[in-house]
């Protein structure tokens, strides 16, 4: 019986290579560390419609403010302002001693105290980001950092006008930007393809061009009949790829586990059609332009899928360890009455 499950387990991986499971190894931590910072340097502050104002235009005292950070790895606790005739300044905390200067037009020592590091820096105008590289400590290297000193947070008298509320004109401009984005996508939808086949499953062979050749779809892959549209079932090589993008219209991956899987319209036979593919195994989300190529005369049975024919493969093999395990179970029953 033994050997008899051994060589099912064999046949299954020699015919089913989809079933083949692939270790992913961890992403190394410093290509990981340099992902995020990309991303921190890259991220927008403040928000839309800001106008820089200069120290002219600010009373003369010393306030709280908040200044946002670009990256996470310095952020800033706590900032006081500090405006004398027109010249701006700010003693910005940061929660830690990871950092033991910056640099803007020069460098400038952080002072140790109790909650962090405190640096005081020159701020050119408010509501405006600016450079400002941090040392680090452990790693005795300079990262680049741009810094905003919101006057939101300056309080009434301080300007001599009052401020737009720029929460409430981004979340108008994001809403109409969601609104014509939804108008777009509908324009551009794709018509899938209609076929002379009964509304049912079938398999079609794809084939993959564009991107770096490092990622791949499975072939034949299930294609879907719908009211004589044809649709396709994709599955990925790559358990790293959230949505597609097909004339426009986005698709989220279905998988809730393993490779990536799609249900896309096949916008035409025998002819390479243009879709982009969103990754993330490289950190930050990086959209790839793929072309697909569907095959109309390779259409045949579901079951020449190979994920497919692995569930006829495992319902067998386990339909006969079952019937295995039972005739094993009456033979040692008739031994011990011998």
């Amino acid at each position: 019986m033994r050997k008899l499950i051994l060589a099912l387990c064999a046949l299954i991986i020699v015919q089913c290579p989809a079933l083949a499971v692939t270790v992913i190894a961890p992403k190394d931590t410093a290509d990981s560390l340099e992902a995020a910072q990309t991303a921190a340097r890259d991220k927008e502050l403040g928000h839309y419609g800001m106008t820089p104002i200069p120290g002219s235009m600010i009373a003369n005292g010393e306030y709280e403010v908040e200044v946002q950070s670009t990256s996470p790895f310095f952020k800033i606790r706590s900032a006081v302002l500090h405006v004398a005739g027109g010249e701006l300044s700010a003693d910005i905390l940061i929660g830690s001693d990871s950092y033991d200067l910056v640099r803007m037009d020069e460098e400038i020592p952080g002072e140790r105290t109790e909650g962090g590091t405190v640096f005081h820096i020159p701020v050119p105008a408010l509501n405006m980001p600016f450079d400002c590289a941090a040392h680090s400590v452990k790693r005795d290297q300079w990262y680049d950092r741009r810094l905003l000193v919101d006057a939101a947070f300056l309080p009434k008298g301080a300007l001599s006008f009052e401020l737009p509320n720029y929460e409430l004109l981004e979340k108008a401009l994001l809403a109409y930007g969601d609104t014509a984005a939804a108008a777009e996508s509908a324009a551009g939808a794709v018509e899938p393809v209609a076929v002379d086949l009964a509304d049912g499953e079938y398999a079609i062979e794809v084939s993959l061009s564009g991107g770096s050749g490092r990622a791949d779809v499975s072939s034949p892959t299930i294609l879907l009949v719908r009211e004589g549209k044809a649709w396709a079932r994709l599955l990925w090589s790559s358990a790293y790829y959230d949505y597609m993008l097909v004339g426009g219209v986005r698709y989220d991956n279905l998988s809730e586990g393993g490779n990536s899987s799609f249900e896309i319209p096949i916008a035409a036979m025998d002819q390479p059609v243009t879709v982009v593919a969103d990754t993330t195994a490289m950190g930050d989300p990086v959209e790839i332009e793929y072309q697909l190529t569907f095959y109309a005369e390779s259409i045949g049975d579901r079951n020449d899928v190979p994920q497919e024919a692995a569930k006829q493969v495992l319902a067998i093999s386990l339909a006969i360890i079952i019937l295995g395990g039972i005739l094993n179970h009456f033979v040692k029953k008739a031994r011990a009455r011998g």
